[in-house]
This record gives C-alpha cells, sequence and structure tokens, in this order.
C-alpha cells in the first residue's frame, strides 16, 4: 500500500442510490471510493485499482456476488483483497454460502452507518495483520508458502515452482543505500505479480520468502512464459534502479573494509524452476533442496538466467533459452548443458 493514501474501497452494487449514499458515508470516514455497477465492472476495477477492500452487494444482474467473490479469489491478484458482502437476505445459510465463496464478513440492508463503518474498520485491520509479515511487498510469507506448496502437492498433479532472486543483491545495498535496495525488492515483487497476472490463468501463487528471496508456482505450462516476461521486464527496469553512468559502464565498484576497491556486474535475476509431476515430489522440503542445487548452477551463469531442473532425466540443470534484446545490459541468453 502506498504511503499515506487514503485506504480505497470498491463498491460494487447495481443500486446506483445505495452506491452513492454508501460513497458518501465512506469519504466522511475517510476513505477513497470507486463504484462498479455490476459483477463484471467490479472484477475489472479489482484486478486494475487493487483497493484496499471490497463491498459486494449479494443480488446483481448479470452475476450476483457469490459469483463476483468466486472469480476473485480464484485470481492471485485480487485473492487477497477482504471482501464485506451487502445484501437482503440474512439467514445463516445464505451467510455460509457466502463466507465459503469467501466473504470476510457480512452486513445486512439496511444498516447503519456506524456499524457499516465499524466492520469496514475491523475488516481493514485484520488486512493489515495479514500482510504485516511482509511489510516491505504485501506478500504472502513463509507459512503460506508451505501450506500452499503443501496443498498442490497433496492435489498429486503437475505444477511449477520458481525460486527468483537477485544476483550481487549485498553489492548493489552497499553500493545504493538500503532504501534503494528496498526499492529493488519492490520492484521485482511487482514485476512478478504483473507477470502472472499477464502470462497465467489466475491460479497462480506468489510468495516473499524474505530479503531479495520470493517464489511463484504456476502450471508447468506456464512457467516458462512467465519467467521470460519477469526476465524481460526486471531488465526494462534496470533504468529505474541504476544510475546511467553506471549503466554505461556496465558494473559498479564497491570499496571493501580494507579500502580495496571490487567490481561488481549489475543487478540481475536467477530463476531456478523445479517441476514436479504429481508423483516426483513427496513433500516442501525437496522443492526446497532441489532448488538450492538449480540456483546455485544459475548463479553462475552471468546476468539474468531461467535455469530449470532436469534430474529425472538424469543430467544437470539447464539454462532455458530466452530470447535476446540488445539492451547492453549483460544478460546471459543462450543455452548451457543442452
Amino acid at each position: 500500500m502506498e504511503e499515506n493514501r487514503e485506504e480505497r474501497i470498491l463498491v460494487v452494487d447495481d443500486e446506483e442510490s445505495i452506491r452513492r449514499i454508501i460513497a458518501l458515508h465512506l469519504k466522511k470516514g475517510g476513505y477513497e471510493t470507486i463504484m462498479a455497477s455490476d459483477g463484471e465492472e467490479g472484477i475489472e476495477l479489482a484486478l486494475r485499482l487493487q483497493p484496499d477492500l471490497i463491498l459486494l452487494d449479494l443480488m446483481m444482474p448479470k452475476m450476483d456476488g457469490y459469483t463476483v467473490a468466486r472469480k476473485l479469489r480464484a485470481d492471485f491478484a485480487t485473492s487477497q483483497i477482504p471482501i464485506i458482502m451487502l445484501t437482503a437476505k440474512f439467514t445463516i445459510d445464505d451467510k455460509m454460502i457466502g463466507l465459503e465463496a469467501g466473504a470476510n464478513d457480512y452486513i445486512t440492508k439496511p444498516f447503519a452507518v456506524g456499524e457499516l463503518l465499524a466492520r469496514i474498520r475491523t475488516v481493514l485491520n485484520w488486512s493489515k495483520r495479514q500482510r504485516a509479515a511482509n511489510p516491505l511487498t504485501g506478500l504472502p510469507g513463509n507459512i503460506s508458502i508451505e501450506e500452499e506448496l503443501k496443498k498442490r502437492i497433496a492435489a498429486k498433479s503437475a505444477f511449477a515452482v520458481v525460486y527468483v532472486d537477485l544476483d550481487d543483491f549485498k553489492a548493489y545495498n552497499d553500493y545504493y543505500g538500503y532504501n534503494q535496495g528496498d526499492q529493488a525488492i519492490r520492484e521485482l515483487s511487482k514485476i512478478l505479480m504483473d507477470a502472472c497476472r499477464i502470462e497465467g490463468d489466475g491460479s497462480e501463487f506468489v510468495g516473499h520468502v524474505g530479503g531479495d528471496d520470493f517464489l511463484f508456482i504456476t502450471g508447468v505450462e506456464r512457467a516458462e512464459g512467465i519467467s521470460r516476461r519477469v526476465i524481460e521486464e526486471f531488465r526494462t527496469s534496470l533504468h529505474k534502479l541504476i544510475r546511467p553512468d553506471d549503466l554505461r559502464r556496465g558494473s559498479i565498484e564497491v570499496r571493501g573494509r580494507t579500502g580495496e576497491v571490487r567490481r561488481f556486474p549489475l543487478l540481475a535475476v536467477t530463476l531456478a524452476m523445479v517441476v514436479s509431476d504429481g508423483r516426483a515430489i513427496e513433500h516442501v522440503a525437496q522443492v526446497g533442496d532441489i532448488a538450492s542445487e538449480v540456483k546455485q548452477y544459475g548463479k553462475s551463469i552471468e546476468g539474468s538466467v531461467l535455469v530449470r531442473d532436469r534430474r529425472r532425466s538424469g543430467e544437470a540443470p539447464v539454462q532455458v533459452g530466452i530470447p535476446s534484446t540488445s539492451s547492453g545490459e549483460g544478460d546471459r541468453v543462450e543455452k548451457q548443458g543442452a
């Protein structure tokens, strides 16, 4: 979430009068309001604007609130946005269906303004605590990562895990400072989210292991496409992270504690892909062990690179060919060990 901005609430309701009343009270409560007149528009705005909370009417034409909630929860880009359902239906069964669809809370119409604002504050505070595990990026941390991997392994279906981290990040941090280092981490998290949203099918999971270490989980057939986009987008983003003179030189120079000057390559990204066919991996620790070996191989190659595990064929890890662009930034794109 951006610093010092009003929290943004998306109101999805087909009744214009209800939208206006809610928007008026939200403004008085200090919130920024976005409004959608139906479920399809609500999903589009949620994906594009990433609100902090969604007030979602249950009874709407075209697509009811249950369906909207399920679609939002099924897409990683919107899966963590809290939802409060607004409805005139108030039976226990109705509430259970809404909660199972992904709602965090329920409020029945007509509602008191005080109750609405109190529920909004409660859900937003809960959401903030959920994000606190990784305050720098807002991405799920190690507990959520482990749960997601366990779920995928238990399903015994094929999936790919791609571990992502920055090369020579310590030298970059020492040279540019920790604030700039944090910016590089946030930039990489955004690139990962965007790549999964654009190249994925909405079932992707992106997690922040810690520091400059991330991972994403996706279908085997989509993993390479997402990885290619990550590398290309990271290459494009370097002008925001590295000064022009360092870009032209193609390296940075860091002075050590004893006064010696060492030259380091520009910031790059290594992606280590581990593929499960639903049988080869039986527990979470296996994923980390395989990824560690694959990543070590990737780190031996200068520049941004995607390396895939090929242990099932009895061969060493292999760098997957990435189409080159003449960036002049030192990315290695030829195949290794194929």
